[in-house]
Protein backbone atom coordinates (compact mmCIF):
# COMPACT_ATOMS: atom_id res chain seq x y z
CA UNK A 1 0.00 0.00 0.00
CA UNK A 2 1.29 3.45 -0.85
CA UNK A 3 0.59 6.83 0.65
CA UNK A 4 -1.66 8.92 -1.59
CA UNK A 5 -0.11 12.11 -2.96
CA UNK A 6 -3.44 13.94 -3.21
CA UNK A 7 -6.03 14.87 -0.63
CA UNK A 8 -9.36 13.11 -0.76
CA UNK A 9 -12.22 12.20 1.49
CA UNK A 10 -12.32 8.45 2.10
CA UNK A 11 -16.05 8.64 2.88
CA UNK A 12 -17.14 10.45 -0.29
CA UNK A 13 -17.98 8.50 -3.43
CA UNK A 14 -18.21 10.96 -6.29
CA UNK A 15 -18.62 9.86 -9.92
CA UNK A 16 -16.37 11.43 -12.55
CA UNK A 17 -19.37 12.44 -14.66
CA UNK A 18 -22.95 13.37 -13.68
CA UNK A 19 -25.25 10.46 -12.84
CA UNK A 20 -29.03 10.45 -12.46
CA UNK A 21 -32.10 8.23 -12.37
CA UNK A 22 -33.91 7.99 -15.72
CA UNK A 23 -36.56 5.47 -14.67
CA UNK A 24 -37.88 3.69 -11.64
CA UNK A 25 -40.23 0.80 -11.05
CA UNK A 26 -41.95 -0.87 -8.16
CA UNK A 27 -43.83 -4.06 -7.47
CA UNK A 28 -45.78 -4.95 -4.35
CA UNK A 29 -47.63 -8.28 -4.11
CA UNK A 30 -51.40 -7.94 -4.23
CA UNK A 31 -52.23 -10.27 -1.35
CA UNK A 32 -52.58 -8.85 2.17
CA UNK A 33 -52.39 -10.38 5.64
CA UNK A 34 -54.20 -8.26 8.24
CA UNK A 35 -52.09 -7.60 11.35
CA UNK A 36 -55.11 -8.30 13.56
CA UNK A 37 -55.23 -11.85 12.12
CA UNK A 38 -51.58 -12.42 13.02
CA UNK A 39 -52.27 -11.10 16.54
CA UNK A 40 -55.35 -13.33 16.83
CA UNK A 41 -53.40 -16.46 15.93
CA UNK A 42 -50.22 -15.78 17.93
CA UNK A 43 -51.43 -13.80 20.94
CA UNK A 44 -55.10 -14.67 21.21
CA UNK A 45 -55.98 -11.20 19.98
CA UNK A 46 -54.00 -9.47 22.71
CA UNK A 47 -51.50 -6.80 21.90
CA UNK A 48 -51.27 -4.51 18.96
CA UNK A 49 -48.95 -4.38 16.01
CA UNK A 50 -47.47 -1.21 14.52
CA UNK A 51 -48.92 -2.08 11.10
CA UNK A 52 -52.42 -2.64 9.72
CA UNK A 53 -51.54 -5.23 7.11
CA UNK A 54 -48.64 -6.85 5.34
CA UNK A 55 -48.19 -7.52 1.62
CA UNK A 56 -47.74 -11.25 1.02
CA UNK A 57 -46.38 -12.81 -2.18
CA UNK A 58 -48.53 -15.33 -4.00
CA UNK A 59 -47.48 -18.98 -4.21
CA UNK A 60 -45.88 -18.33 -7.60
CA UNK A 61 -44.02 -15.15 -6.54
CA UNK A 62 -40.50 -14.77 -5.22
CA UNK A 63 -37.65 -12.26 -5.44
CA UNK A 64 -37.08 -13.21 -9.09
CA UNK A 65 -40.64 -12.71 -10.32
CA UNK A 66 -41.12 -9.54 -8.28
CA UNK A 67 -37.79 -8.13 -9.53
CA UNK A 68 -38.83 -8.82 -13.12
CA UNK A 69 -42.09 -6.91 -12.62
CA UNK A 70 -40.30 -3.96 -11.00
CA UNK A 71 -37.67 -3.97 -13.78
CA UNK A 72 -40.35 -3.98 -16.50
CA UNK A 73 -42.07 -1.03 -14.81
CA UNK A 74 -38.75 0.85 -14.63
CA UNK A 75 -38.01 0.21 -18.30
CA UNK A 76 -41.45 1.58 -19.28
CA UNK A 77 -40.72 4.80 -17.41
CA UNK A 78 -37.15 5.11 -18.66
CA UNK A 79 -38.13 4.50 -22.29
CA UNK A 80 -34.71 3.14 -23.21
CA UNK A 81 -33.79 0.01 -25.11
CA UNK A 82 -32.98 -2.76 -22.57
CA UNK A 83 -29.89 -3.69 -24.60
CA UNK A 84 -28.41 -0.31 -23.59
CA UNK A 85 -28.16 -1.51 -19.98
CA UNK A 86 -24.57 -2.42 -19.10
CA UNK A 87 -25.49 -3.88 -15.71
CA UNK A 88 -28.50 -5.48 -14.05
CA UNK A 89 -27.85 -5.88 -10.33
CA UNK A 90 -30.33 -7.28 -7.82
CA UNK A 91 -29.80 -6.66 -4.13
CA UNK A 92 -31.63 -8.97 -1.73
CA UNK A 93 -31.19 -11.01 1.41
CA UNK A 94 -33.76 -13.52 0.15
CA UNK A 95 -32.59 -14.73 -3.27
CA UNK A 96 -34.46 -18.00 -3.90
CA UNK A 97 -31.44 -19.90 -5.24
CA UNK A 98 -27.92 -20.20 -3.88
CA UNK A 99 -26.24 -20.81 -7.25
CA UNK A 100 -28.63 -19.42 -9.88
CA UNK A 101 -28.29 -15.62 -9.92
CA UNK A 102 -31.54 -13.68 -9.77
CA UNK A 103 -29.98 -10.92 -11.86
CA UNK A 104 -29.31 -13.14 -14.89
CA UNK A 105 -32.95 -14.22 -14.99
CA UNK A 106 -34.12 -10.60 -14.69
CA UNK A 107 -31.72 -9.45 -17.44
CA UNK A 108 -32.96 -12.22 -19.73
CA UNK A 109 -36.64 -11.50 -18.99
CA UNK A 110 -36.36 -7.79 -19.82
CA UNK A 111 -34.24 -8.34 -22.94
CA UNK A 112 -31.01 -6.80 -21.61
CA UNK A 113 -28.77 -9.66 -22.77
CA UNK A 114 -26.24 -10.55 -24.13
CA UNK A 115 -24.09 -7.45 -23.54
CA UNK A 116 -24.88 -6.73 -19.91
CA UNK A 117 -23.16 -7.66 -16.69
CA UNK A 118 -25.44 -9.26 -14.11
CA UNK A 119 -24.73 -9.93 -10.45
CA UNK A 120 -26.58 -10.49 -7.21
CA UNK A 121 -25.81 -8.38 -4.15
CA UNK A 122 -26.38 -9.66 -0.63
CA UNK A 123 -26.31 -7.49 2.46
CA UNK A 124 -29.07 -7.53 5.06
CA UNK A 125 -31.33 -4.52 4.67
CA UNK A 126 -29.06 -2.61 2.29
CA UNK A 127 -28.23 -4.86 -0.65
CA UNK A 128 -30.38 -2.75 -2.97
CA UNK A 129 -28.69 0.50 -2.00
CA UNK A 130 -25.26 -1.10 -2.43
CA UNK A 131 -26.31 -2.15 -5.96
CA UNK A 132 -27.48 1.43 -6.59
CA UNK A 133 -24.15 2.91 -5.45
CA UNK A 134 -22.27 0.45 -7.67
CA UNK A 135 -24.53 1.39 -10.61
CA UNK A 136 -23.72 5.06 -9.98
CA UNK A 137 -20.04 4.15 -10.05
CA UNK A 138 -20.35 2.21 -13.30
CA UNK A 139 -22.21 4.99 -15.09
CA UNK A 140 -20.18 7.74 -13.41
CA UNK A 141 -16.94 6.12 -14.58
CA UNK A 142 -18.12 6.11 -18.19
CA UNK A 143 -18.11 2.30 -18.46
CA UNK A 144 -21.75 2.41 -19.55
CA UNK A 145 -24.60 4.86 -20.06
CA UNK A 146 -27.22 2.88 -18.14
CA UNK A 147 -27.31 0.39 -15.27
CA UNK A 148 -30.22 -1.09 -13.35
CA UNK A 149 -30.19 -1.61 -9.59
CA UNK A 150 -33.04 -3.51 -7.94
CA UNK A 151 -33.74 -3.99 -4.25
CA UNK A 152 -36.25 -6.77 -3.56
CA UNK A 153 -36.97 -9.02 -0.58
CA UNK A 154 -39.47 -11.43 0.87
CA UNK A 155 -39.95 -12.07 4.57
CA UNK A 156 -37.47 -14.51 6.10
CA UNK A 157 -38.96 -14.69 9.60
CA UNK A 158 -40.62 -17.83 10.90
CA UNK A 159 -44.20 -17.61 12.18
CA UNK A 160 -44.26 -15.93 15.57
CA UNK A 161 -40.84 -14.31 15.07
CA UNK A 162 -40.58 -10.50 15.16
CA UNK A 163 -39.40 -10.65 11.53
CA UNK A 164 -42.74 -12.19 10.54
CA UNK A 165 -44.12 -8.66 10.29
CA UNK A 166 -41.34 -7.29 8.07
CA UNK A 167 -40.62 -7.18 4.33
Amino acid sequence: MTTPTHQHSPTLLKPVKPVGIVGYGAYVPRYRLPAKEVARVWTGGKGGLPIKEKAVPGLDEDVITMSIEAARNAMKRAQIDPTELRAVWVGSESHPYAVKPTSTLVAEAIGAVPNTQAADWEFACKAGTEALVAAMGLVGSGMGHYAMAIGMDTAQGKPGDALEYTA
